[in-house]
């Protein structure tokens, strides 16, 4: 067995400088000069310090208790009142929970807030006061424990049943500690054991007892289990395994934990959050350490039943081997040959019928794309189209003819009807027509005047005239009308109405022109 023991480091304390005299001014100097008010703070705090340098106790009983991540409250008797503050860092380290009316002593360091002008103590420490404090602490911190499920079995780790490594937290100088290496030697000697030296009681030990879990707990693969023990002692010597940092450093820890703390009718916080919980130092170490004697008769034991086992075994393989001798396949082993070569030959046959089926199925498909392709070949297809374009060619001929003579009809039709009323035709029937020097068409005695040139056209040729008297039928028809008698006579109005119309036939026939 091989045991390795280490020693937790601490920073030494830190005294208070030598009296200086020159550092001080002179009184004439602070007479004659009035103070700011930070330099009043300055002074107020500086001799408070100088005056309360070290911690001191306070009992009286809390009041205004106000928890704002920092714990906030007043310490109070008959004639004052003081503020106090315990931090973050230190209401964890604390086993009670303050309440208001409870009497406790507070221990702290004063300070003066200069901003607020206001003392307060900063505690870092709290007792309950009166007969049971430490009982009634112990139940506070138990019952807040228990609501956070630390006491659960679902939070236990197991024990490993043959751990390498293990690390034994307590004081060197204790019987515990001699308990544990002998059980362990006894037992099992191979395992490697290092011993944490701590404090086992008073105020310090429960800050070196979490600080040695944690550095253990930071050597991830280290060690296998963890041991926390010491002997029996009072319940204040046992107080520091009550403390909420040892719990809570138990409590995350990720290697597992036996404690055994004090004689077997003690119970410590720190066993009930434990993964696992033993009566003496003694049990713990058994609880850890294998037993040798133990392991070798169970590796007699496992021996003696692998070799049964394996003679077992070999028995029933000799009588399948001689049962497998006596069967006639293995006394000719060619007759196991004889149905996989029947069965070969069989699916030889299968697959040369199935060979040809495919081939000839293949041909036939073969055959088939040749005359599709035949049928699409550019010889064939360009002769397809000749001969269609040939037949397209025949019957546009056709039409063209058919069409052609249906429009020569209709042309002849239309010559002879403009033959018909050609104006050649009315002169053959004895008409003519007169037209004036600039060649448009006279129809009426006003268009032209005497001397005027005009050409009458005929059937056979024209004759070119000159005016000598041009008198409109309006103007004859006046002078017709003048030489009637009578003019309101009805009759003769009459008649000289019919006399007007039969002087004036209407439009010459040269019109149709």
């Amino acid at each position: 067995m091989q045991t390795t023991a280490a020693r937790l480091a601490y920073p030494a304390s830190v005294g208070r400088l030598p009296f200086d005299p020159g550092k001080m001014a002179s009184k004439k100097a602070r007479d004659d000069r009035p103070l700011s008010v930070s330099e009043l703070a300055a002074r107020v705090d500086s001799t408070l310090k100088r005056g309360m340098g070290e911690p001191v106790r306070v009992v009286g009983e809390i009041s205004g208790f106000r928890d704002r991540t920092h714990w906030y409250f007043d310490l109070k008797d008959a004639g004052a009142v003081i503020g106090c503050v315990i931090f973050a860092s230190s209401a964890r380290r604390l086993s009670i929970r303050p309440a208001d009316g409870q009497e406790v002593v507070a221990r702290g360091r004063i300070e003066f807030w200069a901003k607020g002008g206001k003392l307060s103590l900063l505690c870092d420490s709290l007792e309950p006061v009166g007969e049971g404090a430490l009982d009634q602490a112990f139940r506070q911190l138990c019952a807040e424990l228990r609501g956070l499920g630390w006491f659960e079995q679902s939070a236990k780790k197991p024990i490993p049943g043959f751990a390498k490594r293990v690390a034994v937290v307590t004081s060197e100088t204790g019987a515990a500690l001699q308990d544990v290496l002998d059980t362990a030697g006894k037992r099992c000697p191979a395992i490697d054991i290092t011993v944490i030296d701590v404090r086992v009681q008073g105020q310090a030990a429960a800050g070196e007892i979490a600080r040695a879990i944690q550095l253990l707990d930071s050597r991830p693969g280290a060690f296998e289990a963890i041991i926390l023990t010491r002997g029996g002692g009072s319940k204040e010597d046992l107080w520091a395994f009550n403390e909420r940092e040892v719990a809570q450093a138990i409590h995350v820890c990720s290697i597992p934990i036996v404690a055994a703390i004090g004689h077997e009718s003690d119970t410590t916080i720190a066993e009930l959050v434990a993964d696992l919980r033993c009566a003496t130092p003694t049990q713990a170490a058994m609880a850890v350490f294998p037993d040798r004697e133990a392991l070798g008769r169970q590796i007699d034991s496992m021996q003696r039943r692998m070799q049964a086992d394996i003679r077992r075994r070999l028995e029933l393989a000799r009588r399948r081997v001689g049962q497998a001798e006596q069967r006639p396949w293995m006394r000719d082993p060619r007759r196991l040959l004889d149905p996989i070569a029947d069965k070969l030959i069989g699916r030889e046959r299968t697959l040369r019928r199935e060979m040809q089926l495919r081939l000839q199925s293949a041909r036939a498909r073969l055959d088939r794309l040749a005359v599709q392709l035949d049928a699409h070949r550019p010889a064939v297809v360009h002769a397809r189209l000749r001969a269609r374009v040939e037949a397209r060619q025949v019957a546009l001929g056709t039409v063209l003819a058919k069409r052609l003579g249906e429009h020569k009809w209709r042309i002849a039709s239309a010559e002879r009807e403009l033959e018909a009323i050609s104006p050649h035709r009315v002169l053959e029937r004895g008409f003519s027509w007169t037209t004036g020097t600039d060649g448009m068409l006279v129809r009426s005695a006003a268009q032209v005047s005497p001397g005027d040139v005009i050409e009458t056209r005929l059937a056979d040729g024209s004759i070119a005239s000159k005016v000598t008297d041009a008198v409109s039928q309006a103007e004859t028809s006046k002078k017709a009308v003048r030489t009637k008698k009578a003019p309101n006579d009805r009759r003769g109005s009459k008649s000289a109405s019919k006399a007007q119309s039969e002087s004036n036939p209407g439009p010459d026939q040269m019109d149709l022109f």
